[in-house]
């Protein structure tokens, strides 16, 4: 019986990804290069697994330093811009409602930092719905290594077997798995076109089938 939730932030939640994606594309097709979904996909849920970072990588496209540029602080304040005008994905607030008439324990597990989270769950008025949050602070291994999954379900007080993962990317349903717990994948516009470990169940958005549902269909 599923008795607890933890749900991803970034892409998951609130579709951070893309407008960062976005942006960074931008930035590379003014240099005349591409970024793509294969080399953007290796940092997406997580930074365990991979080095690659953006703006090492048009320096290495292009052959010259692009220090003096000042992409990076372009490419947040782009991407803040969009993020801060964007809404929870469909379906996160009803599945958040439901959640708590059932009784069911929630959690965020996320990657990304304290503040990042934190700071996006107030304003967007939905952290009172979870009992923990546990980010890249909290742990000595990000996704997609099992150990954010594993410490939010401990701090939940459930076990492996009852609880329940929803995860946009590649890294996180791998991480999931390597935890031990059911995973239900909701790729983002980004996410969707990369190629994604083994998940219990697979959706286009939360809103696709109401929690009740999903839960029976999982049980």
């Amino acid at each position: 019986m599923i008795k607890a939730l933890i749900f991803d932030f970034d892409g998951l939640v609130l579709d951070t990804e893309t407008p960062e994606y976005q942006t960074w594309q931008s930035v590379y097709a003014e240099f005349g290069k591409t970024l793509t979904l294969e080399n953007w996909g290796q940092i997406i849920g997580g930074t365990a697994a991979s080095d690659f970072h953006p703006l090492t990588h048009l320096e290495e496209l292009t052959g010259r330093s692009l220090a003096d540029f000042g992409l990076e602080s372009r490419v947040r304040d782009e991407s803040m811009q969009m993020i801060l005008a964007a809404k929870p994905r469909p379906g996160v607030l009803e599945t958040l409602e439901t959640a708590q008439r059932l009784g069911l324990r929630l959690a965020v597990a996320s990657s990304s930092p304290h503040w990042w989270v934190d700071s996006h769950l107030q304003r967007l008025g939905i952290f009172h719905y979870f009992e923990t949050v546990q980010c890249s602070e909290d742990v000595s291994r990000t996704k997609p290594e099992p150990e954010l999954f594993l410490a939010a379900q401990t701090k939940l007080g459930v076990g492996t077997h009852e609880a329940l993962v929803f995860e946009d990317s590649p890294n996180g349903v791998l991480a999931a798995n390597r935890a031990g717990i059911r995973v239900v994948a909701i790729p983002n516009p980004v996410t969707q076109h990369l190629s994604f470990p083994p998940a219990n169940l697979v959706l286009g958005e939360m809103s696709d089938l109401p929690l009740e549902q999903l839960l029976q269909k999982l049980s």
